[in-house]
């Protein structure tokens, strides 16, 4: 029973992230990997409760500062391929 009652809580939390943006799946994933990574080394050092915090908040800072660096990117690919598409028009006369 408590295997079925697990499942069912493990789909309803992945149902609730299948419409998240860009930067919000960032910042999850960011913040669900460094609190697994500071778990597991604050287990090494006796603390796994505090090392999943630090390690929670260091990933989502870590996928906040991802994410800012994928949108500008793409902010600049953008104005790149805007240009490039400028420059290869014929002039109107």
């Amino acid at each position: 029973m408590k295997r079925i009652l697990a499942a069912l809580v493990c789909c309803f939390v992945l149902a609730g992230c299948s419409d998240l943006n860009q930067t919000q799946q960032r910042a999850l994933g960011g913040t669900a990997i460094g609190a697994t990574g500071g778990a597991i080394l604050g287990a090494i050092g006796g603390n796994a409760a505090l090392g999943a915090v630090a390690g929670a908040g260091a990933g989502l800072a870590a996928g906040l500062i991802y994410d800012q660096v994928k949108k500008s990117e793409q902010n600049s690919y953008q104005q790149g391929y805007q240009a490039g598409q400028q420059s290869a028009q014929p002039p109107t006369q």
